[in-house]
């Protein structure tokens, strides 16, 4: 479905700026009456609302402004959110289009506008290639008991892919100060050269992977914001961050302040990047990601370099990184001395157990009361040498005693209203419960944000990492 969104982004000094002449698009699309039709633009994984026309009885409605649009693709949708055509905005912003409903796919005319004459083009030449392709690859259903048959068809799809590589590499060379030439380079896959061959005569997978990693943004020019306005800027940051850099938190603020550096050369892309980059790791849910999130804070917002965010927008980002950095894997967990049932305090740290395991739960919340069932049920996770420490935040310490009994909660039952340091809320950044943290014999987080059902597997596969690491150190 097409969001349409009210337009917030601002432009830029480094922007590929355009003179202040306005804008004037004429579409003439039969089919559609007495409606209204919407101008939006892609920008990320968005699209933001830009112009909104009347249509007349017979499909007429003009896009028009004072000041000129920034560069990228734009859309015509109707009211129900149906996109009806994607097409340019670029150095030529006063032309017209008009197409029938009934054959947008297929043909939509363009006067006084080249660039989308060209990138029309393309689209239907793309499409008669991949209908082609689509049609071999059935094909090829059909014979696959016949390999001398299935290679001459996937020879034959591999010339129409050459064919389109052709067409697409002839538009880049007669068309290089072209928008949809910058956009067909940016859609190219670089070329892996000179694989090494190894020993058992296969290519060098590891070789091929490294290069392609090192050449991914090639072809894609960074100091263009105009990119910023189509499908593809977004969607290849998202897959270089998801499927080419190595998912653990070194490699990611490696390759990420490795990309950022790549933007600076454009403001607005340098402000996408690290506006991205920073919230995806803020909001993801694998565990150990907010590692990324608090160095994207200390190295962009914290040092002045996010210089579109405002001083409250900085501290608050600030507060959370600062929440957050007591609490990462790998780090001691913070001290807790509270309050047990015979009104002892009992500290965290001096708990002597191979792995910990901490639950802050409440006595009326029912998702903590079905992570103590598991926990209960899942006696085997004792083999590990496991302890429990379970803070309730009930302030009723009557409440509290009762659920423990009535429970059998036979394990370190502690309360957080009664502590010596300081409120478990900050020192966790608890904000809502059940949340349970793993440790290890020195109390370095290990693990946290886990599911009572995700615990036993993930002990087993640490368990047998780190006893194997344990036992070659002992030798």
């Amino acid at each position: 479905m097409l969001i349409l969104t009210i337009q917030q982004v601002s432009g830029d000094s480094n922007a590929f700026v355009f003179s202040d002449d306005g804008y004037k698009i004429r579409v003439q699309l039969t089919g559609i009456k007495d409606t209204v039709c919407y101008l939006a633009n892609y920008y990320g994984d968005k699209t933001y609302l830009t112009d909104t026309a009347k249509v007349d009885a017979k499909g007429r409605f003009v896009f028009e402004g004072d000041s000129s649009l920034p560069g990228g693709v734009y859309i015509i949708a109707g009211q129900s959110n149906n996109k009806y055509l994607e097409f340019i905005i670029d150095g030529s912003q006063d032309f017209s289009i008009s197409a029938d409903i009934s054959t947008l796919s297929t043909n939509v005319r363009f006067d006084k506008s080249p660039e989308n004459v060209l990138f029309f083009d393309f689209i239907q030449y793309n499409m008669k290639i991949r209908k082609e392709v689509e049609s071999q690859k059935k094909e090829q259903q059909n014979f696959k008991e016949n390999q001398d048959s299935v290679n001459a068809i996937k020879k034959r799809i591999g010339l129409l892919n050459s064919d389109l590589d052709s067409y697409q590499d002839k538009i880049i060379a007669e068309n290089s100060e072209n928008f949809v030439s910058v956009m067909l380079k940016a859609m190219k896959e670089p070329e892996v050269k000179n694989v090494p061959i190894l020993a058992n005569g296969r290519e060098d997978s590891v070789y091929r992977f490294q290069y392609y990693k090192s050449h991914y943004w090639d072809n894609f020019n960074l100091a263009d914001d105009r990119m910023l306005r189509t499908p593809l800027f977004h969607k290849r940051l998202e897959r270089y961050f998801k499927d080419i850099v190595y998912q653990h938190p070194d490699s990611i603020i490696v390759a990420a302040d490795e990309f950022i550096n790549k933007t600076r050369k454009n403001k607005e892309v340098f402000k996408y990047s690290v506006w991205y980059l920073t919230y995806k790791f803020e909001t993801s849910k694998i565990m150990g990601f907010d590692e990324i999130f608090v160095h994207m804070v200390d190295t962009y917002y914290t040092k002045g370099e996010a210089f579109w965010a405002d001083s409250s927008t900085v501290r608050a980002m600030t507060k959370h990184a600062n929440a957050l950095r007591p609490i990462l894997i790998g780090e001691k967990a913070p001290e807790l001395i509270l309050i047990d049932t015979a009104g002892k305090f009992v500290s965290l740290h001096h708990i002597s157990a191979k792995y910990l395991v901490v639950l802050f739960y409440e006595s009326d919340c029912g998702h903590c009361k079905k992570e103590i069932t598991e926990l209960k049920d899942w006696m085997s996770f004792q083999q590990f040498g496991v302890q429990l420490f379970a803070v309730c935040t009930d302030t009723s310490l009557v409440k509290w005693k009762k659920f423990i009994t009535l429970n059998k909660l036979d394990w370190i039952n502690v309360n957080a209203t009664r502590s010596i340091t300081r409120d478990y809320h900050d020192l966790y950044d608890i904000s809502m419960t059940p949340m349970l943290f793993l440790l290890d014999e020195e109390k370095k987080i290990i693990a946290k944000r886990l599911k009572a059902e995700q615990l036993i597997p993930f002990l087993e596969n640490y368990d047998k990492i780190h006893g194997a690491l344990s036992g070659n150190k002992e030798r």
